[in-house]
């Protein structure tokens, strides 16, 4: 029979373990973890930052924001209330969040789904099938997102979404002649083989990304002229997809967290139900565009994430680094 601590123990491990399936830009996988007693701490990694992209650490706050969910929904599917402080520091910034492991009660029917759908879930680089999402789960995925304080918005309008896919292409081209963001991409960019549990992987994204329609989305550079990825099957998957926007009301550290809490919580349910979800990034990695972005077509609020959902026939490949190589 185990004791109360090692339950509690155990739970923290479990959680930790969850946390490393979240999705990061670049699968940078930018955090690290503490356990002491019935308490974990969640810390940013700066080693991983990407400092050309990323300067102000919003993007590795999203994602340790989405891992930070993943510890959340694990705890209550073991029977605990995760009770969580963000930003609980000032003084020790790279301290994003501790989670206390508090007696709970036995989990809901929708938390065993979401937590069932951490290691399933994937990120998508490529079209989408025709399928049409519905607009039943269009409106879940918006609620899921609501709940965890981020705003999702639907792009209805096929203007709105030509202006995004432009803005990513303009976003897109101008840093594939920046030799800094090149190396930095390039960096987090695995060839076949490699033996690293972080970075994107060759079978990861297409060998050569087609143009997809009506909207064409520019995909990351990953393989360089490298005839590295996966054969795209572009017969069944050339649709755009569903266009959307993650947004919150501020745009402080906190927010950012919070924007990958909603945006992890979105993805789980999205996976649930077979749909999957391709990021760009590249325009809100530039200030001016992503000032345009929050001024035209996100109602004034910050943009945290521009994304398209949609089904796919075949599921890309994922890494992950050891919880031995995370645990401090």
């Amino acid at each position: 029979m185990k004791t109360r601590t090692e339950e509690i123990a155990q739970a923290a491990k479990a959680a930790v373990e969850a946390a490393l399936w979240a999705p990061s830009i670049h699968n940078t996988q930018p955090w690290s973890f503490g356990v002491s007693g019935d308490e974990i701490s969640l810390r940013a990694d700066p080693d991983r930052k990407l400092r050309v992209s990323d300067p102000t650490g919003r993007q590795l706050m999203i994602s340790c924001g989405a891992a930070l969910f993943n510890v959340r929904i694990t705890l209550l599917a073991l029977g605990y209330e995760p009770e969580v402080r963000r930003i609980p520091d000032p003084e020790r910034p790279l301290l994003l969040a501790t989670v206390r492991v508090r007696p709970g009660q036995e989990p809901g029917e929708h938390v065993r789904l979401l937590h069932g759908e951490i290691e399933r879930r994937r990120t998508h680089r490529s079209g989408f099938t025709a399928l049409p999402v519905p607009d039943r789960l269009i409106d879940a995925l918006v609620a899921e997102a609501t709940a965890e304080g981020g705003h999702m918005t639907p792009i209805r309008s096929d203007a709105s979404a030509r202006v995004l896919a432009a803005l990513t292409g303009a976003a897109q081209d101008v840093q594939s002649q920046n030799r800094l963001f090149v190396l930095e991409l390039m960096r987090w960019a695995r060839p076949p083989g490699s033996s690293r549990r972080d970075g994107v992987p060759a079978a990861g994204y297409p060998t050569d990304p087609r143009r997809t329609y009506p909207q064409h989305f520019a995909q990351r550079d990953y393989a360089r002229g490298h005839e590295w990825g996966m054969a795209p099957d572009e017969r069944v998957s050339a649709s755009t997809g569903l266009v959307a926007l993650l947004s919150t009301a501020g745009d402080s550290r906190e927010d950012w967290l919070r924007a990958g809490e909603a945006l992890q919580r979105m993805l789980l349910h999205a996976s649930a139900y077979g749909l999957s979800v391709a990021f760009h990034t590249q325009a809100l990695e530039m200030p001016e565009l992503r000032e345009f972005i929050r001024r035209h077509l996100c109602s004034d609020e910050p943009p945290q994430m521009i994304m398209r959902l949609g089904f796919v026939i075949d599921e890309s490949e994922s890494v992950r680094r050891a919880p031995s190589e995370v645990l401090e």
